[in-house]
């Protein structure tokens, strides 16, 4: 467990890949959906996910990173789920990730507009990052638990989230390895 944030997600793989090989690994958490299509408790695979926040205001307008020409703000996932899971493939999607998660209509607008990802959470572009340079494949799993909108906690599905994330990791993990 790495904790919540980028930063404390950054730090503690970054610590731990320095040490230790590995041929897989697996992010595991909860999310917030912007796509409504997308149902309370889902569990998905992000394919690709970014860092969101990562740039310069210049008035109005949003420079990332990238065009600054100063890093990367962009991951993919670099092991495909398929790979491994045999039994029916969770929705394939884009994620953000946010220092602050969203929950005023205004600045839920501004991100979806900006970079139009399916959910949110705070750790998973940091999680893919910190693979790449450790040279690790991995996989991104997500089970969703709110849509991104006002703040409404009374709508929140966290249990079933994690329920139904636990259940695909159980049956994820158990079939890892047995094919040695």
């Amino acid at each position: 467990m790495t904790g919540v944030g980028m930063v404390a997600t950054a730090f503690a793989l970054g610590r731990h890949l320095a040490t230790h090989q590995y041929d897989l690994a697996i992010n595991l958490g909860i999310a917030g959906s912007f796509d409504r299509n997308i149902p309370l408790g889902t569990v998905v695979e992000i394919t690709e996910d970014t860092f969101t926040e990562l740039g310069a205001e210049d008035d109005s307008r949003f420079i990332t990173l990238d065009a600054l020409g100063f890093g990367q703000t962009k991951f993919t996932a670099t092991a495909k789920l398929a790979d491994y899971y045999t039994n029916d493939k969770p929705w394939k999607v884009t994620a953000a990730t946010v220092n602050t998660v969203h929950g005023e209509e205004a600045s839920i607008a501004k991100l979806h507009q900006r970079a139009a990802p399916q959910l949110e959470s705070m750790e998973g572009a940091a999680f893919f990052y910190a693979c790449q340079q450790a040279g690790v494949p991995a996989l991104q799993i997500r089970a969703v638990s709110n849509y991104v909108e006002k703040r409404n906690r009374d709508a929140w599905k966290i249990g079933l989230a994690v329920k139904n994330l636990n259940t695909f990791a159980e049956s994820l993990l158990s079939g890892l390895g047995s094919e040695d």
